[in-house]
């Protein structure tokens, strides 16, 4: 019986050898072919024999090597005996490696060095080798190889085994990344203590002193909100400090920063912080206006799908539920991709009617150089000026947008270059033209059941300025600080606009160390109330 079972194993264990020489002979093979030529090559270095020499070597050696070359890939030669013995046993001492017999594995590598020294002593000298310089070598490893057949080092055993390491390996691995991401995601929502902090005090600012509410009553109807001749940015955010960098890093680089006027709007939460922030501090200048978000009656169910779909129960329990199904990547069920205050984007003509041009700006970012000259660029009679982004293969249309659906795949170009939302020069007078917001409300309408895309305001942008968008120069936006370790200094250094687009904010800890004084330098950290927060 015992013999039966030896003789059954057998059969599966030669299949195995089989596969695993054949892809070891090919590598083997590739590896001597390089040894031969490098050899070849320094042999023809002109300092090691004298000229006569020298040539008549070179052409010895270039007949020898192509002999050689022809002898190991011939069946009946010692040389490829050789090399298909040495494949064998370095696949042995991998399995007695795995088994820990270090004996054995010592054993093999020293017959699989001894072949190595025939080779090489053949390919140097151009000789063939010899069934007495073969014979013994062969003879042994041959022994060895039996040897650890006969103690049951199954091959294909071992190949099974070691799939199961490797599959155990990466499901840990996928359930570690699995839950860095979460933890991750979570972090990036979270507001900071120091940030909690600026808010507290600066809305108990905003509610125990009448004159900051008194001078912004003064300020809402100046005629510089709706001066054509200036230059206009709009910024929608609920953070008070990244705004805060945003306008003051603007003005820093602007060569005439009172020619400018920063649209916010923010929410109900933020909009007392908002006024008692940059109502008390100076901005070289600069026109500042502050809108709630809650005041824009039209904005509402009947007008905006997006509305609709916030008011939706599955929709609020999916995005602002606690995390529970992690099949589902965790930055999709990230609230702010739902957030009206992040699609207010789409509405720019509609809040300011009398407005031409305005570049938009996220609250992630920090400008470095002056971006009135965005003004005068022609767009070609296009709505968008904005910074492609397909430089990379992955920045193309079907990475963002689902193209099996047949309403998608018949009106785009899958192969399309998207461009980057955060940085972007919008002439309302085409927009309006364009009905560009009419575009937005029917794609989210055909996107009601989440099948067209999944997440953000990048891909509905796509669809909607798809043929209307003007690429501007690389250097007027550079993204990629919220995550990418390896940024390039000298283009950082070009960028008009540096983007912190990622998890890896620069008001968080999680930030990347490299870009993050970048963002500091343009906070007012004299101001009392930041140096408070941060020390308590």
């Amino acid at each position: 019986m015992r013999r039966r079972a030896a003789d059954y194993r057998r059969p599966v264990r030669r299949r195995f050898s089989y596969w695993i020489w054949l892809l070891l002979a090919f590598s083997s093979i590739l590896a001597l072919l390089l040894f031969l030529l490098q050899h070849n090559h320094h042999h023809q270095d002109p300092h090691h024999y004298p000229l006569p020499e020298r040539n008549e070597r070179v052409e010895q050696f270039a007949k020898e090597s192509l002999n050689f070359t022809q002898e190991i890939l011939s069946v009946t030669s010692f040389s490829r005996q050789l090399a298909e013995q040495m494949i064998l046993a370095k696949a042995y001492v991998v399995i007695a490696k795995e088994h820990n017999n270090l004996h054995l594995a010592w054993q093999l590598s020293s017959k699989i060095r001894n072949c190595q020294l025939l080779l090489s002593k053949a390919a140097i000298t151009g000789e063939p080798i010899t069934l007495e310089e073969a014979e013994p070598i062969i003879r042994s490893l041959s022994l060895l190889m039996f040897k650890a057949q006969d103690i049951h080092y199954d091959i294909a055993t071992t190949i099974v085994t070691m799939r199961s390491h490797i599959q155990a390996l990466e499901e840990r691995a996928n359930a570690a990344i699995v839950q860095s991401t979460v933890f991750g995601q979570i972090a990036a929502e979270a507001i900071p203590k120091s940030l909690h902090c600026l808010n507290v005090k600066l809305m108990s600012d905003w509610l125990r002193m009448p004159s900051l509410q008194e001078l912004s009553d003064e300020r809402k109807n100046s005629p510089r909100l709706v001066d054509n001749n200036l230059y206009h940015f709009c910024i929608f955010s609920d953070n008070v400090l990244a705004t805060s960098v945003v306008v003051n890093s603007t003005v820093s680089n602007a060569d005439h920063p009172k020619q400018l006027v920063f649209h916010i709007v923010t929410n109900g939460v933020s909009y007392g912080v908002m006024l008692a922030w940059f109502l008390r501090n100076d901005f070289k200048g600069a026109t500042i206006e502050i809108q709630n978000i809650e005041e824009f009656h039209w904005l509402n169910a009947s007008y905006s799908p997006l509305v609709k779909q916030l008011l939706n129960p599955d929709s609020r329990t999916f995005y602002f539920g606690a995390y529970q199904d992690l099949n589902v990547e965790p930055k999709m069920r990230n609230p702010k991709y739902l957030s009206l205050l992040n699609h207010l984007r789409f509405y720019i003509p509609e809040i300011y009617p009398q407005l031409e041009k305005v570049v938009f700006l996220d609250d992630d970012l920090v400008v470095q150089k002056d971006l009135t000259p965005l003004f005068s660029l022609d767009l070609h009679g296009n709505v968008n000026g904005a910074v492609e982004t397909c430089l990379e293969a992955f920045h193309r249309y079907y990475k963002y947008i689902n193209f099996s659906n047949s309403v998608i795949s018949s009106r785009f170009d899958p192969q399309a270059c998207a461009w980057a939302f955060g940085m972007n020069i919008f002439d309302l007078v085409a927009w309006r033209k364009a009905n560009v917001t009419g575009r937005y409300h029917y794609w989210q309408d055909q996107n009601a059941d989440g099948t067209l895309w999944k997440l953000g305001t990048l891909p509905p942008a796509l669809l909607c300025f798809y043929g209307l968008t003007e690429p501007l120069d690389r250097r007027w936006h550079v993204l990629g600080l919220g995550y990418d370790l390896n940024i390039d200094n000298r283009l950082i250094e070009s960028a008009a606009v540096i983007h912190f687009n990622g998890n890896m904010k620069p008001w968080l800890k999680l930030a990347i160390g490299r870009y993050k004084p970048l963002w500091d330098k343009y906070i007012n950290q004299s101001h009392p109330h930041l140096q408070d927060c941060v020390t308590s």
